[in-house]
């Protein structure tokens, strides 16, 4: 079971350790100084939520790794994302797209682990989910202003939501570390997630006047350590300070 625990708390940690270093990506760089403000903020909460996951999963793993040498000394091909976290961040449509379609699916996950039979995993989801609420609130309420606002800014959203559509698959995947997990009342089985998630999704596109993409083949891999090149550069970024002076105390 330890091994099983481990890898899934490797893809809670660096789901929102991945997408928490993308959106840091924005500082300096947003449209407007509020949303510069935000998104800096949005990238803590995540890698906030990272250093939990990835501090138990180190535990778990019983080899003193802990939770900076989980983050800055693994390899991509180590990494347990999915696929959508890593995609870059585009313009500002497609960066809020793909924060509305995690968040919409993160907040599920959250209230479901908040159930969960491990009481440390239960208590991290229950203080995660809290921030990751107003995630959702905010980012969808960016997916209507968009895309219900002038022709240009709704043309970008649509097609943010067409092009990162292929990677929402992955989400709700399930393979033997899901199924243990779920068995034993410490994780929740995938697929439980994608109605509610979906009927979310509807919600706010009928509300941005934006058609929800037809399901179609879908991307996958990456909760397997199967990465597109995007990642590697990723990784080269946040991990160079640390592997820089790599025995040094910090």
């Amino acid at each position: 079971m330890s091994s099983a625990l481990f890898t899934y708390l490797l893809r809670l940690g660096d789901n929102v350790l991945v997408l928490g270093q993308r959106v840091s990506e924005w500082t300096g760089h947003a449209p407007v100084l509020e949303e510069d403000l935000a998104l800096t903020n949005v990238a803590l909460d995540l890698i906030g939520q990272a250093r939990l996951w990835l501090a138990y999963a180190g535990d778990v793993e019983g080899r003193g790794r802990g939770e900076d040498r989980l983050a800055f000394f693994r390899e991509s091909r180590d990494f347990r994302n999915v696929l959508l976290v890593e995609q870059q961040n585009g313009d500002f449509a497609r960066t809020m797209a793909r924060q509305f379609l995690f968040d919409a699916w993160h907040h599920e996950l959250l209230a479901a682990l908040s159930a969960s039979r491990d009481e440390r995993l239960s208590g991290i989801a229950q203080k995660a989910a809290r921030e990751v609420a107003y995630h959702l609130r905010r980012s969808a309420v960016w997916v209507i202003r968009l895309g219900d606002g002038t022709e240009e800014s709704r043309t970008r959203m649509q097609a943010a939501f067409d092009a990162l559509w292929p990677y929402t698959g992955e989400l709700f995947s399930a393979n033997e570390v899901d199924a243990e997990m779920t068995a034993l009342g410490i994780g929740c089985a995938p697929a439980s997630l994608r109605e509610p998630w979906l009927q979310r999704v509807r919600d706010v596109c009928a509300a941005a006047t934006l058609a929800v993409p037809a399901d179609g083949w879908m991307q996958s891999g990456g909760k397997s350590g199967r990465h597109g090149e995007h990642l590697s550069y990723l990784l080269a970024e946040m991990q160079s300070v640390r592997r820089s002076i790599p025995g040094d105390r910090w």
